[in-house]
């Protein structure tokens, strides 16, 4: 088993920045890839960013690139998602996931498919004010 544990969430004004933390905890002697996806009431829960296993790639949803930074130390168990210039659209639940199936040569697709991910943190919520 694995256990997920979100933070660095909170109130945050248009054009902030805030980082959000991930810790992994349990089963972690592989390193797998992890993923940050955002939930908004009464809609689907969405791709954010991914990366892969080693860190080496990265991936993001349109509406965050250039803005957001996902990043891993894998000697901690933990990711991380850098938010900058926030905007009023980006207020969410953000979770973390992890997936112990996918694989280096997979494409960028497949890390945004919520059914690829095994494990999911609690969530922690993400307010932006205009």
């Amino acid at each position: 088993q694995v256990q997920l544990v979100e933070s660095g969430g909170g109130l945050v004004q248009a054009g902030g920045s805030l980082r959000l933390s991930c810790a992994a905890s349990g089963r972690t002697s592989n390193t797998y890839a992890m993923g940050w996806f955002r939930q908004t009431p009464g809609k689907e829960r969405d791709f954010v960013a991914a990366i892969r296993r080693n860190g080496d790639r990265t991936y993001y949803g349109d509406s965050v690139k250039g803005r957001f930074t996902i990043s891993r130390d894998n000697a901690k168990n933990t990711v991380y998602l850098q938010m900058n210039s926030l905007k009023v659209e980006d207020t969410a639940v953000y979770y973390c996931a992890l997936s112990t199936g996918l694989r280096d040569y997979e494409g960028a697709y497949s890390y945004t498919l919520l059914r690829n991910y095994d494990y999911w943190g609690q969530g922690t919520q993400v307010t932006v004010s205009s």
